[in-house]
């Protein structure tokens, strides 16, 4: 189980408040005017004498990556070198510079060749969409050969060496020109997915030590020698806070060599820093190895942290981690940077809906926490030799500056290709040092690490970009950052906070973070004391009498005006969101949901109650329409009658409130028949409507087998519509009883499932796409109607790609869901597992399995590991299984072909495209008949509002759930016209 208790404040304060503390703590610690008064004649000597215009800091400032140009060209660097195959490098190479201008004018010379190079190259590229002739292709491989080789170049500034000897030699011959110089070694370890990349980047990690260790002097100062920079999670598969035993069981055993032979050499070893739901899990490690380092190597004063000063506890940090210094009595060596991930943490918290961002949203606001963190470190030197990692001039004046009145020992950091004017000026003080921190490793591995660099130093905003534009003056340039960050400002907050995300009219719905222990505690304590109540079956008799009822109250709860529907709809989300803890451990107990899938469906089933009561405000609002004088022509809607909404198990909270508040919200009655698996949480849910306000005749929960009640109910003569989401075989059946029935046509809105493919071409980044699949397919134990179930990858990358998904697999955790650490639950009962079970067994006598058989010992029953096979041809995937089985197809060739022979397969729900081509993801898009395209992305769990999910074809009747058009189909339009002259004239044409 993980810890019981953080060690850290929530990450979700408000951030008004946390600024005003670190505001509090610079009072009378710093002159910020005399550090600027230091720090402006670097500024005028780095502008008088600028950085080489193939130096990121020149680049940056020629082509910024907020213009397209800047765009094109990160876009390129992030994804050319690893495209295996010419055509499609020259079809990557066409889309990108094709996106962007370089005719227009670019302020130095060696820029406006550059410019003038690239647009003459873009005559030899061919057009999105057209076939290039000879000419043109010998002309487009020479053009991709030229840019394969520049973006090489562009790596350099940012990578060492491709090899640590490489880069230790680049590092030598850097140190000869500057003394002071020192390095810090990062083996561009990103996040493992396998285990086997894990060993991988252990041995490099070990391998570098080694090497680093033969040129260092034991006998000096950490400080004074080179070190290494590792990352936990590529150490590790499974880093994650739900994995919390895991990782310290396997992951510190692991580390520990690493720290002894850097503890045997004296070197600086620092625990890059990682994000925001992993912190509490990276202090459980560094503290595990702390307590190794105090009891085997105590005198070793070269270990220790990066902290992020963007996150909003990062005072707090650096005191926790003081104290454990001082605990064990030890000396830390803690890098400060900024921070690295900063857009993935703003939506992350956007995503789950929580109360704030963990991290600031403005850049002044860090840069106060950064002073405010140097502070801190600045003041502990008993426990820590600080090391402060900066572009920004004036930050770094400001360090000296309490640095000196300190007088305590620390160092300067920047990175490779990044800041060398500046440290050019400030290295002149002889009494400072400053270790570089220099990626090493293959070109074709920097892509994650070059874009968040180019993100993080590229920004309009960013002092490396403002340092090289001269119209940026001084007094701009050096601004206080304290001047500039009132937390009583209007703006003190940039973005809006994640309940505020869709406006004042909606609230978005909030969530939970498991990785934050108060917040799973509040789960633990539900579960603990809910309990699955039996709800009876309905009988014939009483679903023709609820039939009856709800006829009867149609009248009545459709002439209630719209706006006390939607007040309705809106004190249930509300209650919903209270009851949320509760609600979760149902789904849990009931549905077999791991917690983090509980969490996202209640959410949703708010966010439908909210969004339906919004949008029956907007459309049954009577619409005057333009006519003849003398006359007013309206249009206006209501409801139909009674309902019959019909769920399914495998979201028998969010789509089950989905149906019913579409219906209700527009003035219909409802039957509600929720699936025969899960009929408790349903009946909380209609519980909640009636607490609201609804009539109990205006909705009614009639529990019973498809077969029996619900054919009853489509059968009922005063059936007005019928919603309907789950198989297509009861779908047909459903349509068929309709259509046989005397009386008025019914109307049918079916969402039924799919077999939904996934496009990966050879642009594709494999762990993106490996992260993408295996969420996709094996999420929910493949329960979901969006669920991945046919992968198609180019042959050219496919090896990789299908290698890189086993392992990935094979990482999950498939068990009871009421353990925060499972991945996958069992599938829903008995009938489920033999039937996956007939597939599986299928699909191992027909085709080459990929994963091995799902043999699990584990106590709870209908559990299944995720398999994957590999087949033939798309048309040989026949049937979509439901549950975590995925089906692998090689394709080569063109991708729209890829796309018909999907079409062809008849269904339409969802399509995963990955690609960095731009264009063919629109292309690929349009040509697919399907209802939800995800580029670049998962292909589940839709948004309400932001992402309206449903099919066509085999996939269902639309309108689309959550979306604008949906509660239309649940209304009646009346169109009233009036004659204004039948009296007399039309008056007002006499006043004009």
């Amino acid at each position: 189980m993980p810890r019981p208790s953080d060690v850290l404040p929530s990450p979700y304060r408000p951030e008004t408040g946390v600024l005003s503390h670190r505001l509090a703590s610079l009072q009378g610690a710093l002159d910020w005017s005399a550090a600027a008064d230091v720090a402006a004649p670097w500024v005028h000597a780095v502008r008088r004498n600028p950085p080489p215009f193939w130096a990121m800091e020149s680049l940056l400032k020629e082509y910024p990556i907020s213009s397209a140009e800047g765009l094109a060209l990160m876009r390129l660097a992030e994804a050319l070198l690893r495209v295996p195959d010419a055509e499609t490098a020259i079809a990557l190479t066409a889309d990108q510079l094709g996106r962007a201008d370089f005719d227009g004018a670019a302020d130095s010379t060696l820029a406006r060749l550059s410019s003038t190079a690239i647009a003459m190259s873009k005559k030899f590229l061919p057009d999105a969409g057209n076939e290039p002739g000879l000419l043109s292709k010998l002309g487009a491989r020479t053009v991709v050969a030229a840019t394969l080789r520049a973006v090489q170049l562009l790596g350099r500034q940012f990578v060492l060496g491709q090899t640590i000897e490489e880069g230790m030699k680049e590092a030598a011959s850097a140190k000869k020109a500057q003394r002071q110089l020192s390095f810090s070694f990062d083996m561009l370890g990103e996040g493992a997915r396998t285990d086997e990349d894990a060993l991988r980047y252990l041995a490099s990690y070990q391998q570098a030590i080694a090497a680093i260790a033969r040129e260092a002097d034991a006998s000096l100062h950490p400080s004074q020698n080179d070190g290494i920079s590792i990352k936990l999670s590529a150490l590790h598969p499974r880093y994650e806070d739900t994995q919390h035993e895991r990782v310290l069981e396997e992951l510190v055993p692991r580390v520990w060599p690493l720290c002894e032979a850097a503890a045997a050499a004296n070197l600086n070893l620092t625990i890059d820093a990682e994000e925001v739901d992993r912190l509490e899990l990276s202090l459980a490690v560094f503290e595990a190895l702390a307590k190794r380092v105090a009891q085997k190597c105590p005198q070793w004063q070269g270990f220790g942290p990066a902290l992020q000063a963007y996150q909003t506890r990062a005072v707090e940090l650096i005191e926790h981690v003081t104290a454990l210094a001082r605990r064990h009595q030890l000396k830390f060596m803690c890098r400060l940077v900024k921070g690295a991930y900063w857009d993935a943490e703003i939506k992350r918290a956007q995503e789950l809906g929580l109360a704030a961002y963990p991290v600031f949203t403005r850049k002044p606001h860090t840069d106060v926490s950064y002073l405010a963190c140097a502070r801190a470190l600045l003041v502990a030197s008993d426990a820590i030799f600080p090391q402060f990692a900066t572009h920004n001039a004036g930050t770094i004046a400001a360090i000296l500056q309490m640095a000196s009145e300190e007088r305590v020992p620390f160092e300067l950091q920047r990175l490779h290709g990044m800041g060398e004017g500046i440290y050019r000026e400030v290295l002149k003080h002889p009494h400072v040092g400053c270790r570089v921190y220099a990626p090493v490793g293959a070109h074709r591995d920097l892509l994650a690490y070059l874009v968040r660099r180019l993100l993080e130093n590229g920004a309009n905003s960013s002092f490396v970009h403002q340092l090289a534009d001269e119209s940026v003056g001084m007094d701009e340039l050096l601004v206080s950052p304290m001047e500039q960050s009132q937390p009583d400002a209007p703006d003190a907050a940039w973005l809006p906070l994640p309940p505020c995300l869709y406006g004042e009219s909606r609230p978005n719905s909030q969530g939970l973070d498991l990785a934050v222990a108060a917040h799973r505690q509040s789960l633990m304590d539900a579960h603990a004391m809910t309990a699955v109540n039996r709800v009876p079956e309905a009988t014939i008799d009483e679903v023709r009498v609820a039939c009856e009822r709800a006829v009867r109250a149609f009248a009545g709860w459709n002439h209630t005006p719209v706006a006390e529907r939607a007040a309705t709809m809106r004190r249930a989300a509300d209650a919903m969101q209270l009851q949320l803890p509760s609600l979760c451990a149902l789904l849990v107990k009931e549905a077999r949901k791991t917690w983090g899938d509980a969490v996202s469906e209640v959410r949703e089933a708010i966010d439908f109650l909210r969004y339906y009561a919004n949008d029956a405000e907007r459309l049954m609002a009577p619409t005057s329409l333009p006519g003849p004088t003398g006359e007013s022509n309206t249009l206006r809607l209501e409801g139909r009658g009674a309902w019959v909404c019909i769920s399914p198990w495998n979201f028998p909270l969010a789509i089950f409130i989905g149906q019913v508040a579409a219906a209700l919200a527009t003035g219909n009655t409802v039957l509600a028949k929720p699936a025969e698996q899960t009929p408790a949480i349903a009946l909380e849910a209609v519980k909640l409507l009636h607490a609201a306000g609804v009539p109990v005749g205006a909705v009614q929960l009639l529990h019973g087998p498809g077969e029996t009640v619900g054919a009853a109910l489509v059968a009922q003569p005063g059936i007005a519509g019928v919603v309907f989401t789950g198989s297509t075989q009861v779908a047909r059946i459903i349509h068929r009883a309709l259509a046989a029935k005397d009386g008025p046509i019914v109307p049918l809105i079916a969402e039924t499932g799919g077999i939904n493919a996934m496009l990966v071409d050879s642009t594709a980044l494999p762990e993106q796409v490996a992260d993408a699949v295996v969420q996709s397919a094996f999420r929910s134990a493949g329960q979901r109607c969006s669920a991945l179930r046919l992968l198609c990858v180019h042959e050219a990358i496919a090896d990789g790609v299908i290698e890189m998904i086993q392992g990935a697999a094979k990482e999950l955790v498939v068990g009871n869901p009421a353990d925060l650490a499972t991945d996958l639950g069992p599938v829903i009962d008995d009938e489920a597992f033999t039937g996956i079970g007939a597939h599986l067994g299928r699909l191992h006598a027909q085709n080459r399995a990929l994963l091995p058989p799902s043999r699990l010992s584990h106590a709870m029953p209908n559990l299944i590991a995720p398999q994957m096979f590999e087949v033939g041809a798309i048309a040989d995937v026949k049937q979509e299984i439901f549950g975590p089985v995925l089906q692998v197809v090689r394709w080569s060739g063109d991708p729209m072909a890829v796309i018909g022979q999907i079409n062809a397969l008849g269904y339409g729900l969802t399509l995963g495209i990955q690609t960095r081509i731009d264009s063919r993801a629109q292309a690929l898009a349009a040509a697919a008949r399907v209802g939800n395209v995800y580029v670049n992305r998962n292909m589940i769990g839709a948004v309400v509002g932001v992402q309206p999910f449903g099919g066509e074809g085999l996939s269902g009747t639309g309108p689309k759930a959550g979306g604008p058009n949906y509660l239309m189909r649940f209304c009646a339009e009346q169109t009233l016209t009036i004659n204004t002259t039948a009296a007399g004239g039309n008056v007002s044409l006499f006043t004009r």
